[in-house]
């Protein structure tokens, strides 16, 4: 029987003191395979956010691979993100090193020691994700479709029971975006939840799961767009092409909900979580290792071995934000 991974009750969504979605209410069990659609600026890319805590949760209840995020303390955020492997449209690689080291990196600074064990973890991803042969490119060598395969395999280094994809098919062609997420729901079906948020609506027709739609300042399942697992029919899959799809191109403002919060309806946070909440929990971009994957010491440097000619640098340059997320002191 399938456990509860991600339970949300009454949350509110917010970013910049702006509220995006309310009444957050849902459930979802292990290995579920969702789609988060929506018009642009509906929330889509901030209940992400919320779900691996760049953004605070200030009100209502949300519970992510047992998390409580309304009471996570800023020590407990590194450990919830190694539960929630990360794709990002715009791929986030480190350009200054290839293939392995971008994945030896990440895995260095996870705790991870053995050279064997990592040469084996790196292996068993990249033939996950079909990318073998790419060990020892760099990412300036690498297609837009290789590069997405790179960042699922790195969000897959820690076996993480939760993957979330942020518009994973933005900046690749049609044909690459159906095999990566063929590859997405080859994960789900392994056991893994697998949550994207898409304005990609042909994908929901040819690999039908359960649909959330963002709309006017709420996150609701669309029963219409919803599959259930071993319920597809070829009626149903008939059904799901026919199915006129809405129009997604809106600027992004007008996504956003802007009438203030009923503070009786949701209770003030106290005054010490408030304070941390109101600051950005990470700081901007940084010179030093990024200690989201980080526990007690810096990570050594870099040794490429026999991968690479030139020793590559451990820590990334200051004009890159690594993993899409302001880092963690």
């Amino acid at each position: 029987m399938s456990e509860t991974i991600i339970k949300a009750d009454k949350a509110v969504i917010r970013q910049q003191k702006v509220t995006i979605l309310k009444d957050v209410t849902l459930e979802i069990e292990s290995g579920e395979f969702i789609y988060i659609i929506g018009k642009v600026g509906s929330g889509k890319s901030s209940f992400l956010k919320t779900l691996y805590a760049e953004l605070p949760l200030e009100y209502g209840n949300l519970e992510v691979a047992g998390f409580q995020l309304k009471k996570i303390k800023k020590s407990q955020i590194p450990l919830l993100r190694r539960k929630c492997g990360i794709v990002f449209q715009d791929f986030k690689l480190l350009t200054d090193r290839d293939v392995y080291a971008n994945l030896e990196f990440v895995l260095k600074a996870t705790g991870w020691k053995n050279k064997k064990a990592i040469e084996e973890r790196i292996d068993t991803v990249l033939n996950k994700v079909e990318m073998p042969d790419k060990k020892f490119k760099m990412p300036h060598e690498l297609s837009g479709g290789e590069q997405q395969r790179i960042v699922l395999a790195r969000a897959l280094l820690n076996a993480p029971p939760i993957i979330l994809a942020d518009e994973p098919t933005g900046n690749i062609d049609p044909e690459t975006s159906y095999r990566l997420v063929e590859l997405l729901k080859d994960l789900s079906e392994s056991g893994k939840t697998i949550l994207i948020a898409t304005h990609q609506y042909d994908l929901i027709k040819r690999y039908p799961g359960r649909v959330m739609r963002c709309e006017n300042g709420t996150l609701t399942e669309d029963e219409q767009l919803t599959v259930r697992p071993h319920t597809l029919a070829p009626a149903d899959i008939e059904s799901i092409e026919n199915t006129p799809l809405a129009e997604e191109a809106i600027p992004a403002e007008e996504g956003l909900v802007s009438e203030p919060i009923d503070t009786q309806a949701y209770p003030a946070v106290p005054t010490e979580e408030k304070a941390n909440s109101d600051q950005t929990i990470l700081p901007e971009e940084t010179t030093e290792t990024p200690s989201y994957f980080i526990e007690e010491e810096k990570i050594p440097e870099v040794n490429p071995g026999n991968h690479s000619e030139k020793q590559k640098p451990d820590t990334p340059t200051s004009t890159e934000k690594p993993f899409g997320f302001e880092l963690i002191d």
